[in-house]
């Protein structure tokens, strides 16, 4: 018996999440050689341009209806919250290894689980909390405080996981009240407006090298955006989610590669005891429902 309709369409599905992350993570290396030459900022504008200027195309027919929000204070603080975590998120993979950054960023799924329980009122059973538990022993493992190898750099990949898990807490309040493309809009117009105003004080001019790279900035995570939005489409949330680990194996393939970074033992510890603990929460999540 061949596959089904919706087994096709599940596979499709993988495959785009996959493929976006695959996108991600290489804009995440075009950040890292880009923002030593032109700053963090730049880099983080080229990044909110780009994304913009791709979701006003695609809605450019239909504008003044997507542009209509019922909530308007929650969809500029969703947007602020998610332009953190993004501006801490290059900030450390300004000044860390690769990896390192996104194994701590991977914490972000099980502090929205936390933030659920704490804020949205959502059950947190002890089995949920135990394997939030190991998540952060995980990070502890990838970080090293007190070591000779311990940095405070490595606290903005953390200070971004917070700010993420803040943006997708504040997403499920929006929830079905709002269109997604509304709250994709927003989100790009508020990160654009704010970093337009503030990028003229940081404005480097960049050769070009720099100017390359904020191509591949922006097309991959125009791509990845893409992706990720036909992959949320034709798949569920809950069985997309795993697959988001993935990017743990292109940061650190791109380390190597791009930046001859090789993870010691002590970060793919880490990085797997965050990926394991994250699968498992989701397991025990998706189990409840």
């Amino acid at each position: 018996m061949g596959p089904t309709g919706s087994d096709t369409g599940a596979r499709h599905a993988i495959l785009l999440m996959i493929a976006a992350i695959f996108c991600f993570t290489l804009m995440d290396a075009g950040v890292k050689a880009l923002a030593p030459r032109v700053g963090v900022l730049p880099s983080l504008w080229a990044r909110y341009a780009g994304q913009m200027l791709l979701v006003f195309l695609l809605v450019l027919p239909r504008l003044r209806q997507v542009a209509q929000t019922n909530m308007p204070g929650l969809q500029i603080l969703r947007s602020l919250m998610l332009m953190g975590a993004t501006a801490f998120y290059f900030l450390g993979l300004s000044l860390i290894p690769i990896t390192e950054a996104a194994a701590l960023m991977s914490v972000n799924p099980v502090l929205i689980t936390l933030g659920a329980g704490l804020f949205l009122g959502e059950r947190l059973g002890p089995r949920r909390l135990f394997g939030i538990a190991v998540a952060l022993c995980g990070a502890v493992l990838v970080i090293r405080p007190g070591s000779d190898v311990f940095s405070t750099a490595a606290l903005a990949p953390l200070a971004a996981a917070v700010c993420y898990s803040g943006y997708a807490l504040l997403t499920r309040r929006v929830g079905s009240g709002e269109d997604v493309w509304t709250s994709l809009f927003y989100t790009g117009l508020v990160g654009t407006l704010v970093l337009s105003c503030v990028v003229p004080f940081a404005w480097v001019a960049p050769d070009g090298p720099a100017l390359l790279l904020m191509m591949v900035v922006i097309g991959f995570g125009t791509v990845g955006q893409l992706c990720l939005i036909r992959a949320f489409s034709q798949g569920e949330a809950a069985m997309l989610a795993p697959y988001s680990y993935t990017g743990l194996i292109f940061a650190a393939l791109w380390g190597i590669l791009f930046f001859a970074e090789l993870p010691d033992g002590w970060t793919i510890s880490g990085a797997l005891v965050i990926a394991g603990s994250g699968l498992y929460v989701w397991h025990r999540e998706t189990r409840s429902r």
